[in-house]
């Protein structure tokens, strides 16, 4: 498998993950603004986020939040 690349288009707030260099054959949409993008053999080569900073400052509070929840009852 290549090596995983990352791409910012800025001006349209989208982040394009590439696993694999493979010719994109299918793609399936896993939740809205978030497309799979697959090989012939339906194997994951890429990832397309639409509005990804949104995506991923609530990604992040989402899982800081949770982890801090679990520590104070923890405690």
């Amino acid at each position: 498998m290549d090596k995983t690349k990352m791409t910012y288009f800025n001006d349209k707030d989208i982040l394009h993950i590439v696993i694999s260099e493979e010719k994109e054959a299918d793609s399936i949409e896993l939740s809205p603004n978030i497309t799979a993008e697959l090989n012939e053999n339906g194997e994951l080569i890429g990832i397309e986020i639409l509005e990804a900073s949104a995506f991923l400052r609530d990604s992040i509070l989402e899982s800081s939040q949770a982890k801090i929840l679990n520590l104070k009852n923890a405690v």
